[in-house]
């Protein structure tokens, strides 16, 4: 085990440069220096106690081919897909990630896209019914927020139904086959999966797609690998998919053009990039790696996010529109997807050879955005009928 104590030598630590604070928390355990995720080398790694990453760095045995000193592999993602776990495990390297920690933002950006899509095309929310395929710590989330704005929900999730039955627990998840049968919203929150009974990869391709009722919208954030991207594309040439919101692609870093010109919304996989899950999917690793060390946390996410904050107040919106129009203009205060899906657009306007950097760049350079739940309105500002779409939907506080 790697010591942190005085009588030892200080941890020496290397972490992706855009891993937030990740200095600040490393730095009490001793020496840290930062490396573009995107250009690592073996050679870099080669001195390290401590490693951490973010999903554009593949970690394999050809990046750890030098790296004799390694102890502990951290990575501030959700998935895993990036990591050889198996690899770490046969040389004794502990690891850890952050599930979870972009949760919360992920569900911010399913319900202000979509309450984007509808506010544009003058179509309710309220009414319709969403299959959640995947109820992790993401899709459980959406599905509340889908909930409370009026929605009623099926879930489908086969591992943990799997897991509930061996158990002899009753729940409520469903085969894929019937939820995307009998939704006209589709929303996928799986992790990706290439082998196994439970695999996800090409999940919805050209049967899943007909399965889904005409003018069905479909949405995902999960990796591009589980949609065939061909597949899709067909199926919202002949309407028969009504509406796509894509944040992520097939051939990430270079999504299709054509793909991209047919969605509704398409952003350069950036759900999860709330500054708030961020910051706690860095205190998730610090911790993880002090448990690791057998040494007290003294770096904490809530001191910085609460040094963050500013007074997040909301105008109440012109109480005219419907209510999903209402709720986006409510939404675009605190997030506006449409920001995020001109920069996406306008980056694929360039040259087909500058397509992958400019899609990087996106994602290197996002603006800070705050999650929902740091925002708060005066309750007098919301009608009677939509406080539950605004408290338990959006997810911001309605202050007495």
């Amino acid at each position: 085990m790697l010591s942190a104590s005085r009588s030892a030598p200080p941890v020496r630590a290397l972490a992706d440069e855009n891993i937030p604070f990740a200095r600040a928390a490393l730095e009490t355990l001793g020496h840290m220096s930062s490396v573009d995720g995107r250009a690592l080398r073996p050679a870099d790694v080669a001195a390290a106690d401590v490693l951490w990453v973010r999903s554009v760095t593949t970690v394999d045995p050809a990046l750890l081919a030098e790296a004799q000193r390694l102890q502990f592999v951290g990575s501030a993602t959700a998935g895993t897909d990036h990591v050889d776990r198996a690899f770490l495990q046969e040389r004794g390297i502990a690891f850890a990630h952050a599930p979870g920690s972009n949760a919360s933002s992920v569900a911010d950006y399913v319900v202000a896209a979509l309450l984007s899509v509808a506010a544009r095309r003058a179509e309710p929310l309220r009414g319709r019914t969403a299959a959640v395929v995947g109820c992790g710590a993401v899709g459980s989330r959406v599905a509340r927020r889908l909930g409370a704005l009026g929605m009623s929900v099926l879930k489908n999730d086969p591992p943990r139904a799997d897991e509930a039955e061996r158990a002899d627990r009753d729940h409520d998840f469903r085969p894929l086959a019937e939820v995307l049968a009998a939704a006209d919203l589709v929303t996928l929150h799986v992790p990706l999966e290439s082998e196994g009974s439970h695999a996800t990869h090409s999940l919805i391709g050209e049967e899943a797609l007909a399965a889904m009722p005409e003018g069905a919208w479909l949405v995902n954030t999960s990796r591009g690998a589980v949609v065939e991207g061909a597949a899709l594309e067909r199926a919202l040439e002949r309407d028969h998919v009504g509406a796509a919101v894509l944040d992520v692609w097939p051939g990430e870093p270079t999504p299709d053009p054509a793909l991209v010109r047919q969605a509704d919304v398409a952003t350069p996989h950036i759900a999860g990039y709330a500054f708030d899950g961020k910051v706690r999917g860095t205190e998730m690793l610090y911790r993880a790696l002090c448990e690791h060390l057998d040494v007290p946390p003294r770096w904490r996410a809530e001191d910085v996010l609460a040094a963050e904050d500013d007074a997040f107040h909301l105008d109440a919106p012109d109480s005219s529109p419907g209510e999903a129009a209402w709720l986006d203009a409510l939404a675009r205060q605190m997030y506006d997807v449409r920001a995020d899906d001109r920069r996406l657009r306008a980056a694929l306007e360039g040259p087909a050879e500058g397509r992958a950097a400019a899609f990087t760049a996106l994602r290197r350079d996002y603006p800070r955005r705050r999650a929902l739940s740091r925002y708060r309105i005066a309750a007098g500002a919301v009608p009677p009928a939509r406080r539950t779409a605004v408290a338990d939907g959006l997810g911001v506080e309605v202050a007495p």
